[in-house]
């Protein structure tokens, strides 16, 4: 079966045109989109904690995932939990981008960005929900976060929940510590953690 991806990279294979090859990536997400063909948009974007991978469906940020995740098993992943109709579709992610770079520049302390949180159900969805309340450049401890979301014994099912935040930066599950305020896992690593919050501590 012939899909715009299978397209690509037969172009890719045979074109050493890089604009070539965006001029028609940018013609198959318009095509897909206005088709209603298109469920799935992603893109990477360069930050200081590495390449993050965005991923969008229509309702909003569907993914954000950090290189250590492995971007080809993140994609895997969302064409089997939302749909086999991902295509790299850099400009359906603009507006995130945007709000990345103003964050990454200290020029913005929180996102305003519709999510879709499908990748994230129960305990864990309501504890993702409550994430944001943490304000920019402080920090929560995992029984603090556990007694917001209602359950405040549930502190090791917070950790789980920040463990798999399908949309970490944008979510800010690196606000959340330990009791004595050291940094426990992160799905980024901990470095990329400790940098998120020197960059908010230092705005």
């Amino acid at each position: 079966m012939t899909t715009p991806e299978t397209i690509l990279a037969a172009l890719a294979a045979t074109s050493d045109d890089p604009d070539a090859i965006a001029r028609l990536q940018g013609r198959l997400a318009e095509q897909a989109a206005s088709e209603g063909l298109l469920d799935v948009a992603y893109r990477t974007i360069d930050t200081p904690v590495g390449s993050l991978l965005l991923a969008a469906t229509p309702a909003g940020i569907v993914r954000v995932a950090y290189p250590i995740e492995g971007h080809d098993q993140v994609l895997e992943s969302l064409a089997r939990r939302v749909s086999p109709r991902l295509l790299y579709a850099p400009a359906r992610l603009d507006p995130a981008v945007f709000q990345l770079e103003e964050y990454f520049d200290r020029r913005r302390r929180h996102f305003d960005l519709p999510l879709d949180l499908q990748l994230a159900g129960g305990f864990r969805r309501t504890v993702l929900d409550h994430l944001p309340e943490i304000a920019y450049g402080t920090t929560a401890s995992y029984a603090s976060v556990a007694a917001l979301a209602g359950n405040p014994k549930a502190f090791r099912a917070v950790a789980s929940a920040c463990a798999t935040n399908p949309l970490p930066v944008v979510v800010p599950c690196h606000r959340v510590v330990r009791r004595d305020g050291s940094l426990a896992g992160y799905v980024g690593g901990l470095e990329a953690k400790h940098a998120l919050l020197e960059l908010e501590a230092t705005s």
